[in-house]
């Protein structure tokens, strides 16, 4: 097996390229583009008199952070309890989720059968607006975590499904054939070259999918819930607390920052082959 890993290596290894240039989190313009922000942002509130029911001043956003961040992150009164909650309910139904995604995706790209009798209900399911399903998935898995995991599983999907199929439909032909002469079973052409050819384009639909499962779980908080990001929102809106509620966002939007560099760093570690090697 290591002998037949080496002779397709040199066929499956691209010519190397200049890497990447795009803007990372430590990139001067990224800070530049906040630091104008904020500024954009309290030159509208001071000189338009923005009420602050519409449009808090961040002071006040900085001042409603720091009181549920400066709490001992066993405080019901802090974000930790709820920020926890939502990303573990989060992360299950991702793995859920992009796991029958790959199953699924390598499958139809096997099989061509598979591939037509698969393909038509996942566009189907995938062009039904999530609004109007999460209701019903609620109905089905109760108030808990169950329809949490369920809503993020289903939005972390079909991204990794997509591009696992066509990742693995967009091998060269030439490489099938190298390896078919060196007499190698459906499953090491699978492992050794099909597998690898699509981590990039699995990374990819990885990288949405993380961030569609966060954005379900707090759908389903939405919708009713004891706990979690979306419950803290709600009950935010509910007393007017705008502050809280762009506090709430602002962690939600560092965590997608967050998981989206996680994701990254992973890609780096495993496609290490890749022409287009992000820095």
């Amino acid at each position: 097996m290591t002998d037949l890993a080496n002779i397709a290596a040199p066929a499956m290894t691209p010519k190397p390229t200049k890497p990447s240039r795009r803007l990372g989190l430590g990139s001067p313009i990224a800070w530049i583009g906040l630091a104008v922000l904020i500024l954009s942002w309290i030159a509208a509130v001071k000189l338009l008199n923005i009420p602050s029911y519409i449009l808090p001043k961040p002071e006040a956003v900085v001042r409603a952070l720091w009181s549920g961040l400066a709490v001992s992150p066993a405080s019901p009164l802090g974000y930790y309890l709820p920020l926890w909650s939502t990303l573990s309910n989060a992360a299950v139904g991702c793995a859920i989720g992009v796991g029958l995604g790959l199953v699924i995706g390598s499958l139809m790209a096997e099989v061509e059968a598979i591939e037509r009798l698969v393909m038509p209900y996942a566009f189907a399911l995938q062009s039904l607006p999530k609004v109007a399903i999460a209701p019903l998935i609620v109905i089905w898995f109760g108030f808990g975590d169950g329809s949490k995991i369920a809503i993020s599983a289903l939005l972390s999907f079909f991204p990794v499904l997509i591009n696992s199929f066509t990742g693995l439909r967009a091998v060269e032909p030439e490489r099938i054939d190298l390896m078919r002469s060196l007499s190698a079973s459906r499953l090491e052409t699978y492992r050794i070259v099909k597998l690898p050819n699509a981590a990039p384009f699995i990374f990819a639909g990885l990288d949405m999918a993380v961030v569609y499962a966060l954005l379900g779980a707090i759908v389903a908080e939405f919708l009713g819930a004891q706990r979690g990001m979306g419950v803290v929102i709600t009950q935010a809106q509910a007393v007017s607390d705008v502050a809280g509620v762009f506090a709430a966002l602002i962690i939600l939007g560092v965590l997608g920052i967050v998981l989206h560099g996680i994701v990254r760093w992973c890609e780096a570690k495993v496609v290490h082959w890749g022409a287009n090697r992000k820095k």
